[in-house]
């Protein structure tokens, strides 16, 4: 192998690279019950004006039936103090005590009709002070709303986020069941069914590449793993394929690896190719050696593929599984 002219390797010690790790990611995300507390003070707010809503809105019907009411006796009320009114003097011919009587009747009939018509305006004015409230109520529950959306949104992202972390912790220790998107291609790789029953560690020292071609190795670390692992650098879009036969555990973005693929190899090995332009896979697929698994990418440090051998979540020198 022409290491000089086609590889640059820097195998070895190399400072660990100031982003989070397999550690790091081992480790639960912090819990998301704790943080939707704003959220929690919004559905509370918007809750009390439901609630104060609906109680202004029983009242206002149960006034505009007590109005209603209230008309209909002034109404009458009132064409009975015109009826009486209008006799005037007649009682007189009956006598005194009649003319008395016809007298204290009118007064009783306007002071009621002046009760009617206090009660009118005393349920009107209270109409239309509900109606401010209501309306003070509608200008609170807008902005809260806007709040509430734009919290349920952070929200979602977060739990999204979590769900992200936790799917690329289980990777390591499940059988990679899960759900996410993708499609995916078959590819070339070993194949003899000797390596293949021998199993995932028995390729040590002569993994294939998981790119073909000319590339460019360098030594690389990602978030607090506590081994190397390698970058490949070559032409964006490049395939990358599987280099040994296996389970998709893990297929999305990740904090700090950008796309990212993770196969279960069996008896706990696994491998992770990352900063990859697009996934050709999806979670749970079942892959040949040499499947595409998604293409070079560049997350801003130029076009290159990152690639790590874990055995459970330990990252082990892929100088020893290449050859190199």
């Amino acid at each position: 192998m022409k290491a000089k002219l086609v590889f640059s390797i820097l195998l070895g010690a190399s400072a660990a690279a100031a982003l989070p790790g397999a550690d790091e990611v081992v480790a639960p995300p912090p819990a998301v019950a704790s943080l939707p507390a704003p959220l929690t003070e919004v559905d509370r707010a918007l809750d009390e004006i439901d609630r104060q809503e609906r109680e202004l809105k029983k009242e206002l019907a149960g006034l505009g039936r007590e109005a209603d009411g209230a008309h209909a006796r002034t109404i009458a009320r009132g064409r009975a103090y015109v009826r009486l009114s209008r006799a005037g003097l007649l009682p007189v011919g009956s006598g005194f005590q009649a003319l008395v009587d016809h007298a204290a009747k009118v007064e009783r009939v306007r002071r009621a009709l002046g009760r009617d018509l206090t009660d009118e305006r005393r349920l009107a004015e209270r109409r239309v002070e509900i109606g401010r409230h209501l309306e003070k109520l509608k200008q609170r529950r807008g902005p809260l709303e806007v709040q509430q959306r734009a919290l349920a949104t952070a929200r979602d992202a977060l739990l999204e986020a979590q769900d992200r972390a936790l799917a690329f912790q289980r990777a390591f220790e499940s059988n990679g069941s899960g759900s996410h998107t993708a499609v995916y291609g078959a590819g070339v790789g070993p194949s003899d069914p000797a390596d293949l029953a021998s199993g995932f560690g028995s390729m040590k020292g002569r993994l294939p590449f998981p790119i073909p071609g000319r590339a460019e190795l360098k030594s690389a670390r990602r978030p607090g793993t506590e081994g190397t692992g390698i970058e490949m650098r070559a032409p964006r879009g490049t395939a990358v394929r599987a280099v040994y036969a296996g389970r998709v555990a893990f297929a999305d973005d990740y904090t700090g690896y950008g796309k990212t693929v993770i196969l279960d190899h069996g008896d706990r090995y696994y491998t992770v190719s990352a900063n990859l332009a697009d996934i050709t896979v999806k979670v749970g697929d079942d892959i040949t050696s040499g499947a595409r698994v998604g293409s070079v990418g560049d997350m801003g440090q130029g076009a290159l593929l990152y690639f790590e051998i874990r055995k459970s979540t330990e990252a082990l020198d892929p100088a020893e599984w290449f050859g190199i």
